[in-house]
């Protein structure tokens, strides 16, 4: 008996994963999202963080709330202090910066920013810094045997 067997189309390799550019392009991803990982406060004051490859072989970082642009930036760039790894590659404002990380350009877009200031002010936000805190002495109980059950 003859089968016959059916081929799916096989999707093209994008070329430019493949060559030393597509791989230092991932590294410097890699390494941003790294550096923005250590960075518990900012973590926990984002909603929404996506990132996606721009047209161009750029990079776009998105999120919500929490941080200005300029100021991720600037936590970047301290953060990947290696000489002539970041630059700026523009002006930054509240709503968008752009950095050079590498040779990779990074768009950081940031929709209704609250700030750095504001956000450590804003009530109800629970703070890691906060919870392992145990130098405060209050008459109630700390976040952090609230979290041990203590």
């Amino acid at each position: 008996m003859l089968v016959r067997r059916k081929h799916a189309l096989r999707r093209a390799k994008e070329e430019g994963d493949l060559t030393p550019d597509g791989a230092r392009r991932h590294e410097a991803l890699g390494r941003v999202m790294a550096a923005l990982a250590t960075e518990a406060e900012f973590i926990e004051s984002c909603r929404d963080l996506t990132w996606w490859r721009g047209s161009d072989d750029s990079w776009h970082l998105e999120w919500r709330d929490g941080p200005f642009a300029s100021e991720v930036a600037v936590l970047l760039a301290e953060r990947l202090a290696v000489p002539g790894d970041v630059t700026p590659a523009g002006p930054g404002s509240e709503m968008s910066a752009v950095l050079d990380v590498m040779g990779v350009r990074f768009e950081l877009h940031a929709i209704d920013p609250m700030g750095t200031a504001r956000v450590r002010a804003k009530p109800g936000f629970w703070r890691l810094a906060e919870a392992l805190d145990t130098t405060r002495r209050t008459n109630a109980r700390h976040p952090w045997e609230e979290l041990l059950g203590g």
